[in-house]
């Protein structure tokens, strides 16, 4: 084999990937990794929990350094190094030192490109102020770090609540800082439907955070020294603060590419076939800075993701390498957070997504508990399934709860990575003992609601419907009414479960009216009633996720 070079840009979860990968493949090559950052591959999802004293040391956060890079895989590290043009032709790039500005030029046979992304800044007055500050790197993470160290930071304010926002919400609280939050959106995590963000915002209540929904940084008030005092939202309000964090979301860094005229998509980021290459073959990109095929409609998107990153750099770096590689597989975007005690994540489409890109798509809940209900330290968790209602093919999942949402969100990616729909997830067969799951898992019964409904034994309400002037019944116990009244609607008749075939008379003609929308605590014994009243004649809608899932939306609704 000919001796090539291959160039790397950018490190982290892509192109380290990618470097370590060709080397693998091909010990002839001479492979060079250049970053513009001090450090070439860090654990960049880590950053929080060093700020907040999770993890205690910062060295774990590196997860190789340039010398293990050359030692052990004979890589050429270049750090404090920036790629700034690419000749395609003569197929040689510029790159700057950092530090002192002079530039040389480097010769490929092969480039990747790994350049990541920048956190979205808006051009808002005072967003430059010194405590107004994103994290994105180790660089970032420091700063912050030493702010909150210093104990100079009593109160801070973080704009935007995706993942790095309620990542650093958890750790500045557990640090002793009175924390604010602020969301564009009229609910927190707006990647998933409202009535399952609903349990995070009630968590962050009881530890002290303040919400702010609805509402943008419009401006921040600075002192003198070029600090900032206090943040003005869009509606006036004025939030003061000894710290601001940013984290309303990233932006491609795909300037490098467009600028060598490779093609960029609608997103912004770089289009790439299924082996990462560009519209230039022997140019690749990975990484936040590209677009992948997105498993749950076939499109492209771009998913700024350390786990397709990873991958992506893998098969990029083979295929660099040797001229061969498995295709990049669709990405579905699988995630998740932990926020104090609740999980919650979600892999494809959410309902909300699927309406806004106009997709027919219809959804299953559940409340479970995430093992055996008689075994010690059970926990509740919500599961939401999004499915084809053609052939039942298997479109997303939401999970939100305590321990096990993870287990349950990975079983249904691996299914869809599959082909899977819920038919064959009703019949998955997962490990069950009772300290782990129960024999009815919170995934079956997500799947046996959605085929019931394909199967037409059962048809359902969604529980942020206006139920204003429909019948409603509710089989639940009296106690239970008594505590938790039905939200959102007057004149609900009560008619508890076990007590339904007896007093079925009082529902009157089965004929008059509108359907009937049948509700209990979670959905199980809405079930029972449902197959009751349709099996007497009567057309009725089970409320999907019951009484408990409609009191968040009804919440969410309240909030907006």
């Amino acid at each position: 084999m000919k001796k090539r070079i291959i160039v790397i840009v950018g490190g982290v979860a892509g192109g380290a990937s990618a470097a370590t990968r060709a080397r693998r493949m091909n010990e002839e090559a001479e492979i060079i990794l250049i970053e513009k950052d001090d450090h070439v591959s860090f654990a960049n999802c880590g950053l929080p929990y060093h700020i907040g004293g999770e993890i205690e040391e910062r060295s774990k956060l590196l997860v190789a350094t340039p010398e293990f890079l050359s030692k052990r895989f004979k890589i050429d590290v270049r750090v404090a190094q920036e790629v700034k043009s690419i000749d395609r032709e003569k197929k040689r790039v510029v790159v700057e030192h950092r530090g002192s500005g002079d530039t040389y030029e480097l010769g490929f046979d092969k480039l990747i490109l790994s350049p990541g992304a920048s956190p979205i800044i808006p051009a808002v007055e005072g967003i430059r102020s010194n405590n107004v500050l994103t994290l994105r790197n180790l660089e970032d993470m420091d700063r912050i770090k030493a702010l909150v160290d210093s104990g100079s930071v009593k109160k801070a304010v973080v704009i935007g609540s995706g993942f790095i926002g309620l990542e650093m919400v958890e750790q500045l609280v557990h640090r002793g800082v009175a924390t604010s939050l602020v969301e564009l959106q009229d609910y927190v995590l707006p990647m998933m439907d409202p009535e399952m963000t609903e349990p995070i915002a009630a968590e962050l209540a009881k530890r002290g955070v303040v919400l702010y929904l609805g509402r943008a940084a419009d401006s921040f008030e600075t002192d003198g020294a070029g600090t900032a005092k206090a943040v003005v939202l869009t509606d006036g309000e004025r939030l003061e603060g000894d710290l601001f964090i940013m984290g309303i979301g990233v932006r491609s860094n795909s300037k490098l590419a467009s600028d060598a005229g490779l093609e960029i998509g609608s997103s912004g980021a770089i289009v790439t076939n299924s082996y990462m290459q560009t519209t230039d073959p022997d140019i690749y990109a990975v990484g936040d800075a590209v677009e992948y095929t997105y498993g749950p409609t076939g499109e492209t998107a771009r998913i700024a993701m350390a786990g397709p990153a990873n991958r992506a750099g893998r098969l990029a770096g083979q295929h660099a390498a040797v001229d061969q590689a498995e295709p990049m597989q669709p990405v579905y975007g699988t995630a998740i957070v932990r926020v104090f005690d609740v999980t919650a994540g979600f892999t494809g489409l959410t309902a909300s997504l699927a309406a806004r890109l106009q997709i027919e798509a219809k959804h299953s809940t559940v409340v479970a508990k995430n093992h055996a209900g008689y075994f010690p330290g059970s926990e509740m968790m919500t599961l939401k399934l999004t499915y084809s209602p053609d052939d039942g093919r298997i479109l997303g999942c939401q999970a939100v709860g305590g321990s096990g949402c993870d287990k349950r969100l990975d079983v249904v990616a691996t299914a869809m990575h599959f082909g899977g729909d819920v038919r064959r997830l009703a019949g998955v067969d997962l490990a069950y003992a009772p300290p782990f799951g129960s024999a009815k898992d919170p995934v079956h019964l997500a799947a046996f609601v959605a085929c019931n409904q394909l199967d037409g034994f059962e048809a359902f309400c969604d529980p942020s419907e206006n139920l204003s002037g429909r019948k409603v019944l509710d089989v639940r116990t009296a106690a239970e009414v008594q505590a938790k009244p039905f939200a959102g609607v007057d004149g609900v008749v009560h008619i508890p479960v076990d007590d339904l075939r007896d007093r079925i008379a009082e529902l009157g003609d089965p004929d008059e009216g509108e359907p009937w929308v049948i509700t209990c605590a979670v959905g199980i014994r809405g079930h029972i009633a449902s197959r009751i009243l349709v099996q007497h004649g009567y057309r009725v809608q089970n409320l999907s996720g019951g009484a408990t899932v409609r009191q968040r939306a009804w919440n969410a609704t309240q909030s907006r």
